[in-house]
Order: C-alpha cells, then structure tokens, then sequence
C-alpha cells in the first residue's frame, strides 16, 4: 500500500487507516473505541503534528452546516470545512472573517489548531476569531468551550491534543471590499528604515522574496475599503513613500505574479487570501516551509540579521514572505502575549540544504527568541521551544486531565510538551 503523506510529500503518516465519518454520533463511537487517534486536515503542514501509529480522522466528509447567526455575528461550521468554502458561503450572505490565512485550502479546524494567520497590525491568528469549539474527548463525549469557558485560551490552539475538533463558532462582521495594491522591487534600506509605517500602510501587507540583493520583490498592501464606495475606490491614488513600481493587473509582471487582481476592488473572500480555492497553492506542494515568529519590537533586527545570511539562503529559497500579527491571549499561539513579524520560507524542495540552513537561521535569530510555525519545519530542541511558550506547562497539565492516555497524543507533542506519551495508551 502506497503510504499516506502530507501535501509536500517530506512527512509520511505512520496510520495505518484513515476513517471518514459521515455523522457526530459516527464520529463519537469511533473516537471512544479508538486506543490512538488523531484527525487530519488538509495535510498542508510540513511537521509531524498531524501523525499518529493509530488511526487518522478525516472531517471533510461531515455535513459542513454552515450556519450564520446575524444577531449574534457567529457563524457555526463543520471542522473539515475548508476556509475558502466557508468565505464564499459567508460573502454571498453578507457577511466576513476579519482576516484569513495565504492559502484558503485549509480547514477551519487545522488552520485554527496549528497558529495560522494572515497579516495587519490589528489582526490576530485565525483562532482569535473562535467563540466556541465543539470537542470530541476520550471518551466519545461531545463537549463545547466557549468564551465563558476558561480552557478555551488553551484548547483554541490546541494542536489536536485535547480531542477531535468537530464544529467551530466563529465571529464574523459585515462584508467588506480589499483593494491589493502590488509594489514591485522596492528597497530593501528604504522600507527597514521606515518599516512601522510600511507595515501599517494597508489593512493586511506583506514583503516577498529574497533576504539577499537590495531590493524586496514584491509589496502587497490589501486596503480595505467601503463595500458600497466603488467611486472612492476608482479615485484614490496609489503611492509608495518607500519606493517601488506599482503595477495594476493587467500589467504586473507575470513572473512576479502570485495572485492577479492587483488593483481591482474585490469581495475580501477573494482578495484576502494569496491564491484561489480552485488552483493549486503556492508552487504546488514542490516545497518546503519555515516560519518563525519574533516580538514585533525586535523585526527590524531579525529582517537586517536575516540579510546577512542572504547568500546562504537564496540557493534554496522560493520566496520569503513577512507579515505581521497582533498578540493575543492563547496559550500556544505564536502570537501569546506579544505584537509579532512572522517571517516565513518558501524552500525549494531541497531537504538536507534546508535541514543543515535551519540551525544557522535559528541561531541567528536566538537572541529575537523566536516561535516556529507548529505546522512547519524547525531545528530547535524540544526543551527551547516550550520555554518560548510562559503557558507550556499549563497546556500540558490540561492535556493530561482531558487525555490521561494519550489516545491523542504523538512522539512530536510528547517531545515538546511532556503531555502523556503515545505508548500509555497501547
């Protein structure tokens, strides 16, 4: 039998079966007869953090139910759903998120589970948006955590080990309109010198390419803007302070190209995420990720120190994309209790250059502290990384009274969370 991998084919799924309930009740017998079990997403992460020697759960064939309550500005959805399924559902009932992830292929419930985000200074990672989680626990009990419920903080980005995710509530706002403006080849010096106001110039903004050569290969500034003012739209000028070219769509470079539309007004389930549902993201699988999160006062720093490495890097490099976070209050987001840049690696599909670049780049950054991306790739020893986190232990002493087996458990969470070890439940 041809081995389950993830998305990028580095990881391989040590699951023997992988199960697609149809139902809740499906999905509880299962849960509770099951000695190991974890679920899995898209498989769009590049970590282990998805990987179990038990059983895999796929969500995606659960009713999705995406139900909108407009008076208290939720929206219900099954955990398999994909987020860009669910903006489009939102969009043609009026409604939005306040911000999504790169890619909208992944599912709300992995998306939330592992930290991702999109980018703006105001804007959090995708589970800040949660208002309640519906949870399968050990033993097949369904359970729900809202806001009023004081584990949420924990199981919000709870990297699947507190149970199986069955169905999100998530705050939503009227729809609104992105203008994405694309700058091309502005300096590297120009916008560091003034990177607060770069950062702060659009509702989301990112800077992609190269830490080597002087000059960032793409800015994107996604503006948003009145959902009724298309005239306003039409007539504000598009200026960089900071250098660059601005291109519109129909004359960006198609080399540079991610994602067409550059200037043209557009609904935020279409403008907000870098690549479309119905393409393959990024350069379709042929690749590796990196991200790591550091302290939004110290960014500058780390993008200067990352310059020096830029040779280094380049050979095996796609593309860099730095973004920003707001902090919040989740106890293993990257994002706990610190504004953030999240500087993140495209790689080539070159493991061992990559595998030997990540303890060069971390400890470059060390003295940044930096948090990697749960579902990407990292060097870092177990003990470092759970210090980054103030509430690690916390975490654990909560996995441990929701899961004293280890029934959701895997070598990857074992190793940096001393949450029970996966052979406590064989």
């Amino acid at each position: 039998m041809t081995p389950l991998t993830n998305w990028a084919g580095n990881q391989n799924f040590h699951a023997a079966t992988v199960h697609h309930p149809t139902t809740i009740a499906e999905l509880q017998d299962l849960v509770a007869a099951e000695p190991r079990i974890r679920a899995l997403g898209t498989r769009h992460s590049f970590s282990a953090i998805a990987d179990t020697a038990g059983v895999l759960v796929a969500l995606g064939a659960l009713d999705r139910n995406i139900s909108v309550d407009p008076a208290g500005r939720t929206v219900s959805v099954s955990a398999g759903t994909r987020y860009g399924v669910l903006a489009a559902e939102l969009q043609a009932q009026g409604f939005a998120l306040a911000n999504m992830a790169s890619l909208p292929h992944v599912s709300v419930a992995g998306g939330t589970a592992t930290g991702t985000h999109g980018s703006g200074d105001a804007n959090g990672v995708l589970a800040t948006s949660i208002a309640a989680i519906d949870l399968i626990t050990a033993d097949g009990s369904l359970r729900t955590i809202d806001r009023s419920h004081p584990d949420l903080p924990a199981v919000a980005v709870g990297l699947g080990a507190f149970g199986v995710v069955s169905r999100l509530t998530l705050d939503i706002e009227p729809s609104f309109l992105v203008r994405q403006d694309v700058f091309v080849n502005a300096p590297w010096d120009a916008v560091l010198d003034r990177f607060d106001e770069v950062m702060a110039s659009a509702y989301s903004v990112s800077l992609m390419g190269s830490f080597a050569g002087p000059v960032i290969t793409q800015l994107w500034q996604k503006t948003r803007l009145p959902v009724d003012d298309l005239e306003l739209v039409a007539g504000i000028v598009r200026q960089a302070k900071f250098g660059g070219t601005w291109y519109d769509d129909a004359h960006l470079p198609v080399d540079t190209a991610l994602n067409p539309r550059a200037g043209i007004p557009g609904p935020w389930s279409e403008r907000l995420p870098h690549f479309r549902l119905d393409l393959p993201p990024s350069v379709g699988g042929d690749e590796l990720q990196t991200e790591y999160f550091v302290s939004r006062e110290h960014g500058v720093a780390a993008l200067r120190m990352l310059r020096t490495l830029g040779e280094q890097i380049a050979p095996h490099l796609h593309a860099a994309e730095v973004r920003t976070v707001a902090a919040d209050r989740l106890w293993l987001s990257p994002a706990f209790k610190r504004d953030c840049l999240s500087i993140g690696f495209t790689w080539r599909n070159h493991p061992a250059e990559v595998n030997a670049l990540l303890p060069v780049i971390e400890t470059a950054l060390a003295l940044f502290e930096p948090r990697p991306h749960w579902g990407k790739l990292w060097a870092m020893a177990p003990d470092e990384l759970a210090g980054r986190y103030p509430r690690s232990g916390d975490f654990a002493e909560l996995v441990r009274r929701y899961d004293p087996t280890g029934k959701f458990q895997n070598p990857l969470l074992q190793g940096v969370l001393d949450v029970p070890a996966p052979e406590a439940a064989e």
